[in-house]
């Protein structure tokens, strides 16, 4: 078959050529009528959506009866959805980048349709719109603005978080026609709107409404370009005209001579501009230069003229328009420099000669190398010329012959990266595909770079059309656990099988998928009243941090206890326990963490910390005295007055007086109270001044009460304190042990410095036979760290239990060096002990070490090595 030249459609426009791309034909039926339709189409190739006017007439044959109804179609004509509409009129119909459909009736009422299956959310333009109603709706992708009747404009900056405000007041009149330029071509970043009012336009954004002091109105038309810097608009005397956005220049001006104004006027692209009259299109473009371009109909190129069979809708996309009519939808845009560059008539471009060459190469004729010769020196420039040309073509057949002129150029280069050439190809398959008729997304391949691959998937998604997705993201290397996801949403949602029989389906097709959440189908499966398949569903779910939130607004706490103890994770722990502390009166709440020792520990832990009482509360519960009781000791500790403090320990004892198993403890909390009371009257009876609570390791001096400090410690500073007869009759009332006491009254008597009452002691005190329970080697440090190198001394000899090198080291720490050296004398290997002692003795390390004294050290290490 003789393919026609890619050039027969296209048209010279200005300083430019457009071409019309038919993408698909036999749209509608012809029982369709368009013109009683209003249609807006999703961007980047999206559905359509069909809404009845209201003012038009239907004809019902038999038991017919009218019902409003949103048609949501595929460009080829594919019905996806059809949405019953009962909730008021209609003024706005329009679609955001992520193919979600917004509808807005009079009352100010907007739907959000956040897939094509009638899933929505709902909110309300509020600013008086439902006192003055909406009268239309103009768009863009990621927002709306709404006229109301009394001229007001609401707009609406993000479909996600709608927050509806007023714009600036503009004048009173009668508006003939409006546009708007999206905020992300705005100096200010705001929307602004553009009204036709009498003879001129007003620029309105939320601060102010500016008039631009045309006079040639009224303006029947407007449009704003794609890229924002150009205005069409069509006046009363049929002429339209292409200006700046900021009004200062006019740029093109075309007279239509037409008597009837036409019914829409759209961009196509930022370079022409089209006007549909019922059945009848015209494109015009721009000329550069410096002198407005006048066009008329008696011009060699006014610009280009369209013929339908019906009546035609103008659809504007980024790059270009789709017309549709009942029998054919076709896709007007300008021809891309890559293209223009190959195809063009006469064209000698390196890309078009490479095209040729391939020709050539078919029909084997010598010329193909004379072709690759030609261009050698420029042919890495045709080969990617020849790749970016393909991806604009719609037709396979010029794909192909483009990617071979692409394949046989590079082959011939020494050195070339084929990652665009590879990529390229990836990409026709991926736009081939979804342009097939069954799926009816005619995207281009400039629309295909910003939407990106992963929301076209999304887009297949929305259509159900799982199997193409599926492949799409394996051939793409896409995460595919998502498409698993949303068919699984959908069978819950959808499906009548009984929920068995819809588990069995889910888990049998998503089970060991990767990165699949069954949470997230549960969530589903919860929202639309399948409470039981939801809980079956999340046994599924791998990740306790997805269970529990979900299992816990499904009100199935116990289980999502069960399962935060299972993951281990202490903070989702806490998070149920929380929830069923809040949830649950006290008694209940006992009794769910009452049989899971994890959660009873964790409670106990953190009401240690935080709330006391119900730690009580948890311990008597669970007859746990013992626990009970000490926190009734800590409460007593913590205290501030002695009442307090004796009511709680009171308590405490109370707790534990009933068994026989805590007798001990009992009878400690006893001996605590009397503590309390016997410290309370040393207080009043001895004036230090002050009250209990310091720190007990500190040094006591006076102006420190006893109140609040432990048996030893109050021992202790009563002997400090020269009241020793007190302090021995407490040792023998609370039966203090014999080493405890030994080691408080020789830590006070030091800390007195009463070494008489400390000598008296340690000779009177002990028998001689008997040394003290603590030993003497205690005294002798605890003296010479006190520095009484003397009375220390003094105690050595009677340290029977030391090694001779032991006794050395006292001797010598407290600068005693002949004892030191008699008694290293005295033992087996004392040569070195004597040397040491020597080395001390000779470097004068203690002061009045005399010559006498080292003469007779030496006198000892002599006798000591005769007898060696």
């Amino acid at each position: 078959m003789v393919m026609s030249n890619p050039t027969a459609d296209w048209e010279r426009v200005g300083d430019s050529f457009y071409r019309k791309v038919q993408l698909y034909s036999s749209i509608f039926d012809d029982e369709l009528e368009l013109e009683n339709y209003a249609v807006a189409a999703a961007p980047y190739g999206g559905a359509l959506a069909l809404h009845r006017k209201e003012d038009s007439l239907q004809v019902l044959t038999g038991n017919q009866v009218a019902k409003s109804s949103i048609d949501i179609y595929s460009c080829a004509g594919k019905l996806v959805r059809q949405i019953k509409w009962d909730k008021g009129s209609i003024r706005g119909l329009g679609w955001s980048e992520d193919e979600q459909l917004l509808v807005v009736t009079t009352e100010g009422t907007v739907r959000c349709y956040y897939d094509l299956h009638g899933d929505f959310t709902q909110f309300s333009l509020g600013n008086g719109a439902e006192d003055a109603g909406v009268r239309a709706c103009r768009f863009w992708s990621t927002g709306f603005v709404a006229l109301l009747f009394n001229n007001r404009l609401v707009a609406v900056s993000r479909y996600a978080e709608p927050r509806p405000r007023l714009l600036a007041t503009p004048p009173e009149g009668p508006i003939h026609s409006w546009a708007l330029i999206p905020p992300s071509y705005t100096l200010s970043r705001s929307v602004e709107v553009l009204l036709a009012i009498e003879q001129t336009i007003y620029v309105v954004d939320p601060s102010e409404s500016d008039d631009r002091m045309l006079q040639n109105g009224p303006f029947t038309q407007m449009a704003v370009s794609p890229h924002g810097r150009y205005v069409t608009v069509y006046t009363k005397d049929g002429k339209l005209w292409i200006i700046t956005s900021d009004f200062q220049d006019k740029i093109s001006e075309y007279d239509s001579r037409a008597t009837t104004p036409p019914r829409d006027v759209q961009w196509c692209g930022n370079g022409g501009v089209l006007l549909a009259w019922e059945d009848e299109v015209h494109l015009i473009g721009l000329r550069s230069g410096d002198a407005v371009a006048k066009y008329d109909p008696d011009d060699d190129r006014p610009g280009a003229r369209y013929f339908y069979d019906g009546y035609v809708h103008l659809l504007p996309d980024i790059d270009g328009t789709r017309i549709i009519s009942n029998s054919v939808c076709d896709f007007v845009q300008p021809v891309p420099d890559a293209v223009q560059e190959v195809f063009e008539l006469g064209s000698t471009s390196p890309a078009s000669v490479l095209l040729d060459a391939v020709h050539q190469l078919e029909q084997k004729s010598p010329k193909a190398d004379d072709n690759i010769q030609l261009i050698r020196p420029r042919l890495a420039e045709a080969v990617d010329t020849c790749i970016r040309a393909a991806g604009y073509e719609f037709n396979v057949h010029w794909q192909k012959q483009l990617m071979k002129a692409a394949s046989f150029g590079k082959s011939v280069l020494d050195l070339y990266n084929s990652d665009d050439f590879v990529e390229m190809c990836e990409t026709l398959r991926v736009l081939n595909a979804v342009r097939y008729y069954e799926t009816g997304l005619p995207i281009s391949y400039d629309q295909y770079q910003r939407l990106t691959a992963e929301k076209l998937v999304q887009r297949l998604l929305s259509r159900q059309d799982y199997r193409l997705a599926l492949r799409l993201s394996e051939y793409l290397r896409l995460p595919g656990q998502g498409i698993y996801v949303h068919w699984a949403c959908q069978k819950v949602r959808r499906s009548s099988e009984d929920e068995d029989g819809i588990c069995r389906a889910i888990v049998g097709k998503l089970q060991g998928q990767p990165g699949v959440s069954f949470e997230a189908i549960a969530r589903v499966a919860y929202d639309e009243g399948r409470g039981r398949l939801a809980t079956a569903l999340l046994n599924f779910e791998p990740r306790a941090g997805k269970q529990v939130p979900l299992l816990l607004r499904m009100e199935e706490d116990e289980v999502a206890l069960d399962k935060a103890i299972d993951s281990g994770d202490t903070d989702l722990m806490y998070i149920v326990l929380l929830h069923l502390r809040h949830k649950l009166p006290l008694a209940a709440f006992f009794r769910v963490i009452g049989t899971r020792a994890v959660a009873t520990a964790l409670v106990a832990s953190s009401a240690r910390a935080h709330d006391r009482e119900l730690l009580k509360d948890l311990y008597y519960q669970d007859d746990r005295r013992l626990d009970g009781a000490n926190v009734l000791v800590r409460e007593a500790l913590d205290s501030d007055t002695l009442s307090a403090r004796l009511d709680k320990l009171a308590l405490a004892q109370r707790v534990l007086q009933d068994s026989k198993a805590h007798g001990l403890e009992s009878k400690a909390l006893d001996d605590a109270s009397k503590l309390l009371r016997l410290q309370d009257a040393l207080d009043k009876e001895i004036p230090t001044g002050g009250t209990g609570g310091g720190d007990p390791s500190a040094s006591r001096h006076p102006g420190v009460g006893f109140l609040g400090l432990s048996l030893h410690d109050t021992i202790y500073h009563l002997i400090r304190l020269g009241h020793g007869s007190r302090a021995r009759k407490m040792q023998t009332d609370f039966r203090v042990p014999d080493k405890a006491a030994i080691w408080l009254r020789l830590r006070a008597l030091v800390a007195r410095r009463d070494w008489a009452a400390l000598d008296d002691w340690t000779r009177t005190g002990f028998r001689a036979n008997k040394p003290p329970a603590i030993g003497w080697p205690p005294f002798v440090a605890a003296v010479l760290a006190a520095g009484n190198a003397k009375l220390a001394a003094s105690f050595i000899p009677r340290c029977t239990g030391l090694s001779p090198s032991e006794r050395v080291d006292w001797w010598l720490r407290c600068g005693c060096w002949l004892p030191a050296a008699e008694e290293a004398l005295k033992a087996r290997d004392g040569q070195p002990l004597l040397q040491t002692v020597k080395a001390k003795a000779a470097a004068g390390a203690a002061p009045g070490t005399g010559p006498a004294v080292v003469a007779e050290i030496e006198r000892l290490v002599v006798r000591a090595g005769k007898r060696g």
